[in-house]
């Protein structure tokens, strides 16, 4: 029996939408032809609808049943079905089968619809790599690439794997990962992620991320984790189409035997079909979802949404969440002869050459090619000396320039740059201080504008962070953000939101380090900042930002409640629908026929009703 089963379930599969469209043509073309008698047949063209749309559904009914005893809505349709084909309504039956049918399609387009702009992801995981293996190259299957090796990527291909790039320079496609409908330059030293497209110039890189650690299978990964059928609201719905199908057997029966009519009976079980209510919060779910998706949110439980939509305070971590996670330079001071731009030139040539995160970033933010710089030498815990032009240039902190050549006046202004958590870099020039650069983690564009939506919607931010509390508060006064929690460690940030839940408060985590992924898990919703996150806050997450847009997350809270919304909608109509229904069947007004229309229009007005969902945006 269970292989049975297997192979019928195969079948039934077999084609999926397409075989359902061809189904639905014929079955569509067999009612008109019944309902006109306009083809002489010795059988009743309905009979066609009822085989191609009703078996299906009898079969998933008798599946249910044998396997699980399972009773949903099937159940009462195929009772439906039968006991209009036994009171001779084989049109009314036909008409049954092919609305449920149609139904059905409806609601697969519109889950289909809304996973379109994730699922096609699988779709663009690349097939091939260039390997580059001493003097040669060979191509082989993506899979296979290691971490360290040299890969070639010509204009035109997909990059295989994760990595930097070691020479060349090219325009890279990201709108895949990013959503960015520009390409970006890419050069020596910028990272490249799988799946992205290369414009233009030739380029060789090192791998550094591969097979399953890929971007690219990151997200479908986060994909095929979307579940809808994880929300508890969903399992309320089976709930009530199990209990409706034994009350509707129940109301047939009292009015089969009150009445004696039994075609009040059959429209009975034709209009009480739970499908409308059953099919009310899935489709929103999934509708959602792909509104979610459109916006670079990739939803990893399918009862994120609901939880999200009742959240009353968002903590937010700073770093790489508010601000953008690397620093930049944002003050250059010249205190010699020397002008701002010869100092922060003799600053980037001394640092071309450290691998010091800071000595990096000053050469990025410095943006121009460095002169030539000789006699490079790096002292650890201090900074660098370089000869540059001929001049030694030194550039670090106090313990390379020393205290005493530093006047108390310029102590005095670095110190309050240190105190709201800014990086200070002495430049010395001949042994003569020349200037400091102030380095600084800088704020988001949208990171301002997104905190004020928050509010505006009734949401407070909170801000829970690691710094030290002269810069927490310092970037909290800038963002609008009233409450904030400094010298952060993993641990702290879990008891605070766990007091803020003990006093009735839902909560969403947003962050994006290894050090996020206790309070991602702790939070009612946790949002991941899915491209500067940690492989590990993603997974920890509910929700990952794949473009880390942060100004879209009041977007999507307001989705959620939105989403909320349309379920109870659908819910409310749908109840209200069948019991209308049942009371005019039970007085005789509705027949099979007519019972099967009003039912079933009222599953195609709530799958419509949820398709809204995927288009919506908050004026």
């Amino acid at each position: 029996m269970k292989k049975i089963i297997e192979k019928i379930e195969d079948f039934m599969e077999l084609g999926g939408i397409k075989k359902d469209i061809v189904f639905l043509v014929i079955g569509g073309l067999s009612l008109i032809i019944s309902l006109f008698d306009l083809i002489p047949l010795q059988f009743d063209a309905a009979w066609a609808a009822i085989i191609l749309c009703g078996i299906p559904i009898i079969i998933e009914a008798l599946i249910g049943l044998i396997t699980a005893f399972d009773i949903k809505a099937d159940v009462l349709v195929s009772l439906a079905l039968i006991a209009s084909i036994c009171i001779g309504e084989d049109f009314a039956a036909g008409e049954v089968a092919f609305i449920m049918q149609l139904g059905s399609l409806l609601e697969d387009l519109t889950v289909a619809k809304a996973r379109a702009g994730i699922e096609k992801l699988v779709h663009l995981t690349p097939q091939t790599a260039r390997v580059i293996n001493k003097d040669s190259e060979i191509i082989i299957p993506a899979e296979q690439v290691k971490v360290g090796d040299t890969i070639r990527v010509l204009p035109g291909e997909t990059v295989p794997v994760d990595g930097i790039i070691i020479s060349g320079s090219t325009s890279i496609n990201q709108a895949v990962m990013t959503g960015e409908s520009l390409p970006v330059d890419k050069t020596s030293g910028d990272e490249v992620s799988s799946g992205t497209v290369n414009q233009f110039g030739a380029f060789e890189m090192s791998a550094t991320k591969v097979g399953e650690d890929s971007s690219i299978q990151r997200m479908i990964k986060l994909v095929q984790s979307a579940d809808a059928g994880k929300a508890k609201i969903v399992g309320i719905a089976d709930r009530w189409a199990t209990w409706i199908v034994v009350i509707a057997l129940l109301a047939a029966a009292v009015t089969w035997a009150v009445t004696g009519e039994i075609i009040r009976s059959v429209t009975i079980l034709v209009v009480f079909c739970p499908c409308a209510l059953v099919l009310a919060t899935p489709t929103a779910i999934m509708a959602a979802i792909g509104n979610a998706t459109k916006h670079g949110f990739l939803v990893r439980e399918g009862d994120a949404l609901e939880r999200l939509s009742k959240v009353t305070k968002v903590t937010f971590d700073k770093t790489g969440t508010l601000t953008y996670g690397t620093p930049k330079i944002i003050v250059v001071r010249s205190v010699s002869e020397y002008t701002e731009d010869e100092v922060y030139s003799f600053a980037a040539a001394a640092e071309q050459l450290s691998e010091h995160p800071l000595g990096k970033a000053v050469v990025r933010s410095y943006g121009k090619k460095p002169a030539v710089c000789e006699d490079f030498k790096m002292i650890l815990g201090e900074g660098v000396t370089a000869k540059v032009n001929g001049k030694l240039v030194k550039a670090g902190n106090l313990k390379l320039i020393g205290e005493i050549n530093v006047s108390k006046e310029i102590i005095a202004e670095t110190t309050d740059y240190l105190n709201e958590g800014c990086t200070v870099i002495y430049i010395e020039v001949e042994d003569i201080l020349a200037g400091y650069l102030v380095l600084s983690d800088t704020i988001r564009d949208e990171s301002i504008d997104m905190i004020s939506s928050l509010n505006t919607i009734g949401i407070e931010p909170v801000l829970l962070t690691g710094d030290n509390k002269n810069a927490a508060y310092a970037i909290a006064e800038r963002l609008g953000i009233s409450e904030v929690h400094a010298n952060c460690l993993p641990e702290d940030k879990l008891t605070y939101i766990g007091v803020y839940q003990k006093n009735g408060d839902a909560v969403c985590m947003i962050g994006d380090g290894i050090n996020d992924a206790p309070a991602l898990k702790k939070a009612d919703v946790g949002i991941a900042m899915g491209s500067v996150g940690s492989d590990i806050a993603v997974e920890a997450a509910d929700i990952a930002l794949v473009d880390d847009e942060i100004r879209k997350l009041p977007h999507l809270m307001s989705l959620s409640k939105r989403m909320m919304t349309t379920i109870k909608m659908n819910l409310t109509f749908s109840m209200s629908l069948n019991f209308l229904a049942i009371a005019l069947a039970i007085s005789g007004i509705l027949n099979p026929v007519v019972g099967a229309l009003v039912h079933n229009a009222g599953s195609v007005l709530v799958i419509i009703n949820s398709a809204l969902l995927l288009t919506w945006k908050k004026k």
